[in-house]
Order: structure tokens, then C-alpha cells, then sequence
């Protein structure tokens, strides 16, 4: 026998959804990961920069993770709640981190960075990255796609149009932007959610799947699926990834 829904629902409730690490949900949920391996990628670009910006670092996971950081290593992020687990994580690394108001425009000089880096962005802004960018410079990152998790959201919202993260558009924008795209990839990826937790969880965090989520809000909904979950097993959905690579034209980064 399970634990029963309220417990679920008031441990999910109350845990603490700072910075992009997801291992509460570990043995609770799971999902595929993208064939490319954007951290292994990464590291490579990461080791040939002079100077690299990474953008919404959210808790500086990835960038703290990596094996070595450009000689200039710079980060920005928004959310109040990540910034102090972003700086314990890359102050020792020597990167710094400014706190940015998630809005153009970028607080830097024009051709600062010959490597800019984003995982999982909320919004792009392509001229400004195309701006911070040295000739030659890179834009290197994994997005979240279209219809991400739609069984998700429609599960509580019902339909609703996730084309606007379409790939095509991303790279309408950064040619528009005066950047070339030199690399492309997009998939669909299994997720399994095995309790009403690790649902309520991951809405929390998460917060464009469902964006006026609240645990009052879809009390009915969540019983529902709660319910489902003990009939018929996980929920399952579908995450959608892209990984985009553009260089500004002009010579070389270095």
C-alpha cells in the first residue's frame, strides 16, 4: 500500500524548489536524457573560452559541474532564491555571478564573451547574445521544446498551444539577430511520474508546465491523479529538448 494522498501532497508541498537540482525526485519520477549530453558538450566549448557568460544559471549546477571554466567566467541569475546556492557553487571556481533582473538589457560591454551558454532558458534574447558576442563567438544551448510535458499540463489546464518553442522559430531569430546556426538537434523523451509528489513537485519548480499551479488551486485534479497513478501506475509524459548552436560571424573568438 502507498502513502496515502495528503502526506504526499503536504511533503511535496513544503519542500524547498531553489535552484535546478532535481534529485528529490530520485526513485519518484524519472526522465530520458538527450542523446548529445549537453554537460559533456559543454565542457568541451568551455575548455577552448577565453571568456564565457552563462545565462540563468539558475543554482549554478551545471557551470560548478563542469571540469574546468573559461579564464573570465561569468553568470546571471534572476530568481532571489538561487542566488545564494549559485555563488556557494561558483565563487570557488572562480566565476562570478551577477544578479540580472531576468530582462534586457545584458549588463555587459558589446563583444565581451567569445562563449555564451544557457541551459533550459525561459526567454532568449538573441540580439543581445548576438551584442555580447566577440566575432567569431559561440551561442551554445539546450532548450526546452515544443509541447514539453503537454500531458502534463493538459492533465490540468486542458489544450493549449505549445508551439512557441518550436525550433524553427529559435533559429528565425538568432539569423534575424545576425548569427549563423551551425548545429541543431531536437528530441522527445520519456517521463514517468510515479506519485502525486513528485507531480506536485515538479509544477513548483517548474513553473510555465502549469503556470497558475497551486496546491489549493487543482486540489481536485491532483486527487484525481492521485488516484490514477494507484489504479494504473505512473504518469507518463513526454519532455521536449533542443540543443542549438549559433556563431556570430567576423573572424575568430580568440
Amino acid at each position: 500500500m502507498g502513502r496515502s494522498y495528503d502526506d504526499l501532497v503536504r511533503e511535496a508541498d513544503a519542500v524547498s524548489v531553489a535552484g535546478w537540482d532535481f534529485s528529490w525526485l530520485d526513485g519518484r519520477a524519472t526522465e530520458e536524457r538527450p542523446s548529445w549530453g549537453y554537460s559533456r558538450l559543454l565542457a568541451e566549448r568551455m575548455a577552448e573560452a577565453q571568456a564565457a557568460l552563462d545565462l540563468q544559471t539558475g543554482g549554478g549546477e551545471i557551470l560548478a559541474g563542469l571540469p574546468a571554466l573559461a579564464p573570465v567566467t561569468v553568470a546571471t541569475e534572476s530568481w532571489p532564491p538561487n542566488l545564494p546556492l549559485a555563488a556557494d557553487r561558483l565563487r570557488p571556481r572562480g566565476a562570478w555571478l551577477v544578479a540580472d533582473d531576468d530582462e534586457p538589457r545584458l549588463p555587459f560591454r558589446d563583444a565581451s564573451f567569445d562563449l555564451v551558454t544557457s541551459r533550459h532558458p525561459v526567454s532568449t534574447w538573441w540580439a543581445e547574445i548576438a551584442r555580447v558576442l566577440r566575432p567569431g563567438g559561440t551561442y551554445f544551448s539546450q532548450q526546452v521544446g515544443p509541447y514539453s510535458v503537454a500531458e502534463l499540463s493538459e492533465f490540468f489546464i486542458g489544450p493549449f498551444d505549445g508551439s512557441s518553442r518550436d525550433p524553427a522559430r529559435a533559429v528565425k531569430a538568432a539569423e534575424q539577430a545576425g548569427l549563423q546556426v551551425v548545429d541543431l538537434r531536437s528530441e522527445r523523451l520519456r517521463m514517468e511520474f510515479h506519485d502525486v509528489g513528485a507531480v506536485i513537485y515538479f509544477l513548483r519548480k517548474v513553473i510555465w508546465t502549469v503556470p497558475d499551479f497551486s496546491v489549493e488551486r487543482y486540489g481536485d485534479r491532483l486527487r484525481e491523479l492521485h488516484d490514477l497513478i494507484e489504479a494504473k501506475g505512473p504518469f507518463v509524459a513526454h519532455s521536449s529538448r533542443f540543443l542549438i548552436e549559433a556563431r556570430r560571424s567576423g573572424g575568430t573568438a580568440a
